[in-house]
C-alpha cells in the first residue's frame, strides 16, 4: 500500500533534517559556519561580487520633506540591471557623518510603499498598511535611509505585470522561473543587488560606512537576513514577519516562488541560515497571528537562534519581539534595539522581558 502524498513530502523534509544532522556532526562549529556559508551562496545563484562594474549613480529626483530629504537615485546592479533607490536624508542626523539602514520592503507595489507614497508616487493619503512606512519612521531616527526598489516590484516588473490593474500585482513567478531554469535564484539576484546597495553607501560622504544596518518585512525579511549573513559589511540586522523554520512556512502553505532555494533544506534551515550574521547584532519581530510565518515557527527559531548566538560567545547579540499583531511590522522595539547598536547607547527603557530574552511588545536590553 502506498504513503499519502502528505506523507511522502513529510519524509523529505524528515530525510534532510537527517542529512543535515550527519554532516553538522562531522565538523565543529567553526568549520560548519564556513560549510554552510559557502553552500549557501552557491545555492542562491552563484553571484559573484563583481568590483570593476562601476554603479553609475544617477539621481532622478529631489523632494524636501517633513524632516528629510527624498532622493530617488538609480544606479547599476548586474547584467545590464539597473535599481532605483529611495535615499532618505534627516535634517538632524544622529551623527556625521550618519548611519545608514537599507530598508527593504516586501510584497505590494514596492519601494514607494514604505516611504509614504501612492503607486504612482504621488503623497499617500490612506493608510500606510503592513510595511507602516518604516523607512520613514527610521529616518526620523537620525539614519541615511536607503530603500531599494526589490526586483519584480514596481518600476521593476515585466511589461505585463505594469499593465496589470493592480500595481500589487508582481512580476516574482515569471523572473523567479527563469532564474531558476538558468541555475540562478530570486533570492540571490535580490541579496546580490542589496549588496551593491552596500557598496553605494560606502561611496557616499554623509555615510559612516562602517555603521550600515538593514531591515526588512517578510520577503523583504529575507533580503535582509540573508544579506546580512552573506556580507559582513552589515553591522546589524532587523528581520521582520519571516525568522520561522522553511519547513513550518514556506513549506506549510503555498507561497510565492521567489521563496523557494533549490536544495537549502539538504544544508541548513532557516535559523542556522541567518546565525552566520553571529556574532553581529540580529533582532527578530513576529506576530501572533501572522499567517505567513506563524510565531510558534518564529519562536522555534528564536531558540535555535539563541544556541547559535551562545556558541559563537554572543547570546545577547540576538534579541526578539512577540507581539499581539499580525504579518506586519510592529516598529518601537527594534526601533529602540537599533540604536543600541547604531549609536552605542547603553540602556534603553521598555518592557517586560521573557526569560529567553525576548521581549512581549518592547525592548529593553542592549544587544551584543
Amino acid at each position: 500500500m502506498s504513503l499519502k502524498l502528505e506523507y511522502y513530502l513529510q519524509s523529505l523534509v524528515q530525510q534532510a533534517a537527517a542529512n543535515r544532522q550527519s554532516t553538522r556532526a562531522a565538523a565543529n562549529p567553526e568549520q560548519r559556519r564556513e560549510i554552510v556559508r559557502a553552500s549557501f551562496g552557491q545555492l542562491l545563484g552563484h553571484y559573484a561580487p563583481n568590483e570593476h562594474q562601476p554603479l553609475e549613480p544617477c539621481l532622478l529626483e529631489r523632494t524636501p520633506c517633513d524632516g528629510y530629504i527624498r532622493e530617488r537615485v538609480e544606479i547599476a546592479t548586474v547584467d545590464g540591471l539597473r535599481m532605483a533607490i529611495y535615499v532618505l536624508l534627516p535634517d538632524n542626523p544622529a551623527t556625521q557623518p550618519a548611519p545608514a539602514v537599507i530598508a527593504c520592503h516586501g510584497h505590494g507595489y514596492g519601494s514607494r510603499e514604505i516611504v509614504g507614497l501612492a503607486p504612482d508616487g504621488s503623497e499617500r493619503s490612506g493608510a500606510p498598511g503592513l510595511h507602516k512606512d518604516f523607512a520613514i519612521a527610521l529616518v526620523k531616527e537620525g539614519y541615511v535611509v536607503a530603500a531599494p526598489e526589490l526586483l519584480g516590484f514596481g518600476d521593476r516588473r515585466l511589461d505585463e505585470d505594469k499593465a496589470a490593474d493592480s500595481p500589487a500585482k508582481n512580476s516574482c513567478f515569471m523572473i523567479a522561473a527563469h532564474l531558476l531554469l538558468t541555475g540562478r535564484t530570486l533570492a540571490g539576484l535580490r541579496v546580490y543587488e542589496t549588496s551593491r546597495v552596500i557598496d553605494y553607501l560606502q561611496q557616499r560622504g554623509d555615510v559612516d560606512s562602517n555603521n550600515i544596518a538593514i531591515m526588512g518585512i517578510s520577503g523583504g525579511g529575507l533580503v535582509a537576513g540573508f544579506t546580512a549573513a552573506l556580507d559582513d559589511r552589515i553591522r546589524c540586522a532587523v528581520v521582520s514577519g519571516y525568522a520561522s523554520l522553511f519547513a513550518d512556512s514556506i513549506l506549510a502553505r503555498n507561497h510565492c516562488l521567489d521563496n523557494y532555494i533549490p536544495g537549502v533544506l539538504l544544508e541548513a534551515e532557516m535559523p542556522e541560515l541567518l546565525g552566520l550574521i553571529a556574532p553581529r547584532g540580529l533582532f527578530l519581530e513576529a506576530g501572533a497571528v501572522d499567517h505567513l510565518f506563524p510565531q510558534q515557527s518564529a519562536r522555534q527559531a528564536y531558540a535555535e537562534l539563541r544556541s547559535i548566538y551562545s556558541t559563537a560567545g554572543s547570546p545577547d547579540a540576538v534579541q526578539a519581539v512577540f507581539f499581539d499583531g499580525g504579518h506586519e511590522i510592529h516598529g518601537e522595539a527594534a526601533y529602540a534595539w537599533l540604536r543600541t547598536q547604531l549609536l552605542a547607547q547603553t540602556t534603553i527603557a521598555g518592557g517586560d522581558h521573557n526569560d529567553d530574552g525576548a521581549t512581549t511588545g518592547s525592548f529593553d536590553r542592549m544587544g551584543g
